[in-house]
């Protein structure tokens, strides 16, 4: 293919509708799902600006079956007519260009003190990303109505005498799928953020009907009356786990407080002065932790100035209290945001004239004015409010004391754990009977988990000792579903075993933990070989369910093999062949002709093999068959794991009465 040159003429521009349509992502931050979301957002958070301004109590959410969209509110109205200083239809700027809007100068007329909206994006550029949308507004005794379609105007606008007194905003739109890969926005982003906006926007309605399906959210008592809920019912919102609330006890080890304040200054010298309105909720409980973050009524997914700001006052408060109190024990450390943490429930709502939202996402703040201020007041309103609650203060320093304590523990426990479970790369003389391989590259370096110690003789020879290792597992292993922890630590093989793995062990099964470490695993396939006979399966089974419970990312990342031994071998004359299954066995006889003469024999455990027999059927990468172990449906796997080597004794009942028989032919009855 030619290639066009690139000279003078390959710069462009985009233009109108084309600069979101083309680009959604700098807008909204995402052309999948979560930027539809957003644009979802920018429109909500006009009709929330009014509301706060005091203009309507009530803000209606609705979703159509065709995944249109419709905001109305009770405010003011978009201004939409003539607008004689810019010389054009504020209709043209709110919806057709980028960055115009009425809240560059909320300073200094105050039509809008502290918005959500700033940057003079949002209806313009969901306009732009949407299908077609319908704009309504009633103002100044009139009813003005517009429609846009693919980013652009059809009709112009409409107005007509309009003579209630009602007053607001109706938009409704369907996003497109030319812009965005998905539309279908769920029930649950709309209770969610709906559910948020009812918090910091006290006393405001916010009415939601998903396709039939309504809700309606309302905080008379905004953050306050939040946290009392959350502590009540830790894990009842979406997306939230938590501990259940102590059995007849009372949840609360601090009750709830509510601060605020407002504070005036700059984030630089040379900068100009702004206004911030300060107001945080919080308690310490045995139920629920949480810190959430919210700025001029949006959501700070990511913090920034406000969660440093908690962070840093948290910890001074509270270390000053347990230093001046006597808490601490000799030499010990200083508590940290963790310990604090644990146990807080944390809620800040504040509003500030100007705002450095990260982006046009407003998922976090960075005014360094706003740190410094929250952080000054929180550190001394918690001084204060440890000296006349002292009975708060020391319930609150004892639980902060006891998390900092058991996370230390649990510290120790782990790098003692991992100190026993890891180890340089020579670990021959630590562990009994394994014979390690030359290689270091771990590209190539495999090992196989052998049953007993008479397949470890006859791998031994069979092997490819540059790349290949052999670890045998002797006698009984345990059953990993069924054991705690500590026992399972205690078990030689499963110890030995974990410290070939070199990669530690995932405590509580789950990606992540601190005690695992997949950089260390020592191979690139880890290999169960065991004999095809009922006992094989057993200790194959056996073996499986430890790398599930103890390393279940190396099932997942396809680390773990099982290398399949042939059932057969089939003689005829000169030619010998292995079949795998019944059914390859009747196809090796069909291509054979089923002469007379034929030897078929099951084939012997792996122990009585001959080393040419071994490497040609089980360790030859050429020759052998490896089944990868994958995680496709870990749910089932660990059902099955559960029901028939855990501790559901009735569904293992269960189960062996319904299909017992089918498995008879593996049972040694004589």
């Amino acid at each position: 293919m030619t290639r066009k040159a690139y000279d003078n003429s390959s710069i462009t521009q985009l233009r109108d509708e084309d600069r979101v349509r083309k680009r959604p992502g700098v807008i909204f931050g995402s052309d999948g799902l979560e930027g539809c979301q957003h644009a979802v957002f920018e429109i909500l958070s006009n009709s929330i600006d009014e509301a706060r301004e005091g203009h309507g109590r009530t803000i209606r959410v609705t979703v159509f079956p065709d995944r249109s969209i419709e905001v109305s509110d009770e405010g003011r109205g978009c201004p939409v007519d003539w607008n004689e200083r810019e010389g054009r239809y504020n209709w043209e700027l709110v919806f057709c260009e980028l960055y115009a809007g009425g809240k560059y100068h909320n300073e200094a007329d105050e039509n809008y003190e502290f918005s959500l909206g700033l940057n003079g994006l949002g209806a313009c550029a969901t306009q732009y990303a949407s299908e077609w949308m319908d704009v309504s507004v009633l103002r100044d005794g009139f009813q003005y109505t517009l429609r846009f379609e693919k980013g652009r105007n059809v009709g112009g606008l409409k107005k007509e005498p309009y003579t209630g007194r009602k007053t607001g905003s109706r938009h409704r739109w369907k996003p497109d799928r030319d812009v965005f890969t998905d539309i279908a926005v769920p029930l649950e982003y709309f209770t969610d953020t709906l559910r948020k906006q009812a918090v910091v926007n006290p006393g405001v309605t916010f009415l939601l009907d998903y396709m039939g399906e309504k809700r309606s959210f309302l905080y008379q008592n905004g953050i306050m009356d939040y946290i009392r809920e959350r502590v009540a019912s830790p894990a009842a919102l979406p997306g939230e786990d938590g501990p259940a609330a102590p059995e007849g006890g009372n949840p609360y080890i601090t009750e709830p407080v509510f601060w605020q304040a407002e504070r005036r200054g700059r984030d630089r010298e040379d900068k100009p002065e702004y206004k911030v309105r300060l107001s945080a909720a919080f308690c310490f409980t045995q139920t629920a932790a949480f810190c959430e973050h919210y700025h001029n009524s949006s959501f700070l997914e990511h913090g920034g100035s406000p969660d440093k700001a908690v962070r840093s006052a948290f910890v001074s408060a509270l270390d000053a209290y347990c230093k001046n109190n006597g808490k601490y024990q000799k030499a010990e450390s200083r508590v940290t945001w963790p310990d604090a943490a644990e146990c807080l429930c944390f809620v800040s709502s504040n509003f500030s004239t100007q705002t450095s939202y990260e982006n046009q996402t407003k998922k976090a703040v960075s005014n360094r004015f706003i740190q410094e201020c929250m952080t000054d007041w929180l550190k001394s309103q918690l001084e204060v409010y440890f000296i006349e609650n002292k009975a708060a203060a020391e319930a609150a320093a004892a639980q902060v004391l006891v998390n900092k304590r058991s996370r230390e523990t649990a510290e120790k426990t782990r790098l003692g754990l991992k100190k026993k479970l890891s180890g340089s790369m020579d670990i021959t003389t630590r562990v009994g009977k394994f014979h390690d391989c030359r290689t270091r590259d771990l590209a190539r370096r495999e090992v196989y988990i052998v049953e007993g110690d008479s397949a470890l003789g006859a791998c031994k020879l069979a092997r490819d000792s540059e790349f290949q290792a052999i670890i045998p597992v002797r006698g009984k292993i345990l059953n990993c579903l069924k054991a705690d922890l500590e026992r399972i630590l205690k078990n030689e093989i499963i110890t030995d075993l974990v410290k070939v793995l070199g990669c530690g062990i995932e405590t509580k099964a789950k990606k992540g933990n601190a005690s695992f470490d997949l950089s260390a695993l020592r191979w690139n396939k880890v290999i169960i070989c065991t004999d095809a006979d009922v006992d094989g399966f057993h200790i194959r089974t056996m073996i499986l369910t430890m790398l599930y419970r103890l390393t279940p990312t190396l099932i997942e990342e396809g680390y773990v093999y099982i290398a399949e031994s042939p059932l057969y071998e089939l003689v005829y004359k000169d030619r010998t062949a292995f079949a795998w299954s019944e059914a390859e066995k009747e196809r090796v006889l069909e291509q054979w002709g089923h002469p007379r003469g034929v030897t078929v024999s099951r084939s012997k455990g792996l122990g009585e093999n001959e080393p040419d027999m071994m490497w040609l059927t089980t360790m030859n990468p050429e020759t052998r068959r490896l089944v990868q172990v994958t995680p496709e449906d870990a749910a089932v796997t660990a059902e099955v794991f559960d029901m028939l080597l855990g501790d559901n004794l009735p569904a293992r009942k269960s189960f062996i009465a319904e299909h017992g028989f089918e498995y008879l032919e593996l049972a040694d009855i004589s």
